[in-house]
């Protein structure tokens, strides 16, 4: 069989391929986060290791490999050593991540822990991953019709990517967990393997090439590698941006994540698609290549304005429909209006390249492998420094104006006359134009399209549309890891906002469930003397611990800045000014990360983190993290939890207490009621049985020393220890029958946050919180006192306390 006939099934094998790598990497991101942390340090690590492992197979296989052997045979090879090695990387990374938290540290040395973790799981599946497409394209020559077909390689591996990424986000880690996932892609990797095999004994010749070890790369090639790698590098950087903003518009959820990553790959590969069939004819890709890396620049001026001019003020209300799947479908649509333009040329811009550089027997795999290292690394570039350098320092305003510059630059430098030729009048005349247009082009898309990014989408996210001019937002600051906001209403009401909607506020429901999760976290332990508040937020929760007599000290961990140095100030009226506490300590860190490599013991732990829907939150919601923090306490310490019911769903809730109880069988719920309905819970666990006296805790807020807490509590409506306990809504055993069906949060599942992204617009609070009460018995066991007391604490319950 000629090799033509059998290149597009080859195409099939490869889209494949896509489809098996995309799954890999949603898998050992989410699982590597759980051990090295979610922190923007960490996903750096991540990223860098994930792309430089591509970049380096990329590079080293045409250098390693000849190119006498069989090109199918080596893609087999290479397919079946990813999936021995991905099976290698889910049995071994529990131990992996033992040795990690037994060494683990901060600073320097901790990130380059960090990174050694990252190199042993990824660099070897990737740099395998980044040699497929070297391999591959050795079945065909380094002429037009060769570096089409290497095209339409990328198209279809990128297509496959598509695949994946959906496959997974929606349905494999939806519905299974990690390893499922993970069998189902290597299942991928040895049927691609098995079917390369029996196409290569199909095969009577392949190619070969004519300079096997590379020529000398002259000047004006290398002027198309830098425009690939920043090519890449505006590429990856715009990706970051419109993911940070997209996620805002959309939702944060871990499906917002997986659609706008679908939307960017489609662009990829519709665009690698046309740019190969264009590559078949053109007589001049440079050309059209140094075009297309000038309409970049439009293209993400487009997205700009887009994302903060014209999108978030699209009169869309996402709590209109019940079912999430009519919104992620709106969803998809927004999102392809923003990224398809750029990415699709973004994907033209590969073959396009390949069709530049290209020589007359050249060696493919090293054509590819060279080119695609290229325009990896821009990427790593991209990436990295727009998360970790360039918003945090100018703004995504004005990242994006750099990155339009970028695209500028990159496309006058492929426009200019190649030295090797002869300069004529034409030529100069083409360029000069070339270079007014494109300046004269980027300079207006600089001062007129590309606006601030908006304060209303920050602070509202989804729902901005149908939230102007309800608050004056005077901050915004966008961070390492977050967006974040402060608004005070037309009353005086404070909000702290982070992805995109109220997290904290002074309003009265959001005060009396901060204040009652910081009280009953110092008020119930015996020996309340070190605390950790796991999410500064506004602050409130973790002053409402500080101002206890008996806590010494207090350990904030936060994972954004911004939030402790900026936003927590201006709720200093509130939080009794707790980051300028001298017994208070803010550490920045990723909780989970924090708990897991901490050696510290605590008398008590609090955890108010963001929603469990927000991509990574379920993360502190897991029954491993939970039997971290029983571990971390000492004997009678307290662990304490926030579980919103509002922007949630019966299922999520069930998970989260669920879970919960599976550590603490002797947990307590305690309920904060909102206009007479649920509006959110408190969970309260020990090691130990849980035992309330509520007379000395009464006694105790009578004492001078006390009075802080006693006024803290009343300004929520709380006016003894009798008001406090009355929220009791119940504990595991009135709950069994109720928990029967939840499906607990594990780490190798993450369940929380696919079930809790199902039901981020739901207002079902008051229906879940009815329906726990309709199970609650008598709390006998939980209260210490006479049987009289007993029976005057119970009816007090029954009544709600005086709320």
């Amino acid at each position: 069989m000629h090799v033509r006939r059998v290149l597009p099934f080859l195409l099939l094998l490869f889209v494949a391929s896509g489809c098996a790598a995309l799954i890999y990497e949603v898998v050992w991101f989410q699982l590597l986060q759980l051990v090295i942390g979610s922190s923007s340090i960490s996903l750096a690590v991540l990223l860098g290791t994930y792309m430089g492992g591509l970049c380096l197979g990329s590079l080293l296989l045409p250098r390693y490999v000849p190119a006498d052997r069989h090109p199918l045979r080596v893609y087999a090879m290479i397919e079946v050593g990813i999936g021995v090695i991905a099976l290698l990387v889910l049995l071994l990374l529990p131990l992996i991540s033992g040795i990690y938290t037994a060494w683990a540290g901060s600073g320097p040395a901790g990130i380059f822990l960090r990174a050694i973790i990252a190199g042993i799981c990824l660099l070897p599946p990737t740099l395998l991953m980044g040699a497929t497409l070297p391999a591959l394209s050795r079945t065909v020559e380094a002429n037009q019709e060769g570096v089409s077909w290497m095209g339409f390689f990328y198209a279809g591996n990128t297509l496959g990517a598509v695949l994946g990424t959906l496959l997974a986000g929606f349905y494999l880690l939806r519905v299974f967990d990690v390893s499922i996932a993970t069998y189902t892609a290597v299942l991928l990797n040895f049927a691609v393997a098995g079917a390369a095999i029996l196409l290569q004994r199909q095969l009577t010749a392949v190619p070969r090439p004519a300079r096997a070890d590379g020529a000398k790369v002259s000047a004006d090639v290398r002027v198309i590698y830098v425009a690939i790698a920043l090519s890449g590098m505006t590429a990856l950087a715009a990706e970051v941006i419109w993911t940070r903003l997209l996620s805002l518009v959309f939702g944060a959820s871990t499906y917002t994540f997986s659609l706008i990553l679908a939307c960017f790959l489609i662009g990829i590969s519709l665009g690698s698609a046309v740019g190969s069939a264009m590559a078949r004819n053109l007589a001049k890709p440079r050309i059209a290549l140094g075009w297309v890396q000038a309409l970049v620049g439009v293209t993400l001026a487009w997205s700009a304005y887009m994302l903060s001019a014209s999108l978030p003020y699209w009169p869309i209300d996402p709590s209109i429909s019940r079912l999430p799947w009519f919104n992620f479908q709106i969803d998809f649509a927004r999102c392809l209006w923003v990224v398809l333009p750029a990415s699709l040329l973004w994907g033209a811009t590969f073959p396009l390249a390949l069709a530049s550089v290209a020589a007359k027997g050249e060696d493919p795999g090293r054509l590819v492998g060279r080119l695609y290292g290229a325009n990896t690394i821009g990427a790593i570039i991209g990436a990295l420094g727009a998360g970790l350098l360039l918003i945090p320092w100018i703004g995504s305003q004005h990242t994006q104006q750099v990155l339009i510059i970028a695209s500028a630059f990159s496309a006058l430098i492929v426009l200019m006359p190649p030295k090797g030729e002869p300069a004529d009048r034409r030529t100069a005349i083409q360029f000069g134009a070339a270079l007014l247009v494109i300046g004269i082009g980027s300079g207006l898309l600089l001062w007129k399209a590309v606006p601030q990014v908006s304060s209303l989408l920050v602070a509202y996210g989804r729902y901005s549309a149908v939230r102007q001019g309800q608050a004056d937002i005077f901050y915004v600051g966008e961070g390492m890891n977050a967006s974040v906001a402060v608004s005070r209403l037309s009353d005086g009401t404070l909000n702290y906002h982070n992805a995109g909607k109220v997290q904290a506020s002074s309003e009265p429901q959001d005060m009396r469930l901060q204040r009652m999760l910081g009280h009953f976290t110092t008020l119930i332990p015996t020996s309340p003397k070190s605390v950790m508040v796991i999410g500064c937020g506004a602050g409130v929760t973790a002053g409402a611990t500080s101002i206890d007599p008996r806590v010494e000290k207090v350990t904030i961990v936060e994972i954004e800045p911004l939030v402790p140095r900026v936003v927590s100030t201006y709720f200093a009226q509130y939080n009794f000014d707790v980051v300028r506490n001298p017994k208070v300590h803010v550490r920045i860190d990723d909780a989970r990360h924090f708990m897991m490599t901490s050696r510290e013991k605590f008398d008590a732990v609090t955890s108010d983190p963001l929603d469990p829907w927000v991509k990574g939150a379920a993360m502190l919601y897991t029954k491993e993290f939970f039997e971290s923090a029983k571990a971390h306490l000492n004997p009678g310490g307290v662990v304490t939890l926030f579980v919103q019911l509002y922007w949630s769903n019966m299922e999520a809730v069930k998970s989260e207490l669920a879970t919960f109880f599976e550590v603490f069988p002797n947990g307590v719920v305690w309920g904060n009621t909102y206009n007479g309905g649920g509006y959110d819970l408190v969970l309260m666990g020990q090691a130990e049985p849980v035992q309330i006296d509520v007379a000395a805790i009464d006694e105790r807020l009578r004492r001078p020393e006390y009075a802080p807490v006693a006024l803290s509590l009343k300004q929520i409506g709380v006016n003894s220890a009798l008001d406090l306990v009355s929220t009791y809504a119940g504990q595991p055993k009135d709950l069994g029958a109720w928990l029967r069906d939840a499906e607990l949060n594990r780490d190798r599942n993450l369940r929380l946050q696919y079930l809790a992204g199902m039901g981020l617009n739901l207002q079902d609070a008051a229906a879940i919180y009815t329906s726990i009460l309709a199970h609650r018995q008598r709390p006998d066991n939980i209260f210490v006192g006479s049987q009289e007391i007993k029976d005057w604490l119970w009816d007090a319950i029954q009544r709600g306390g005086t709320q």
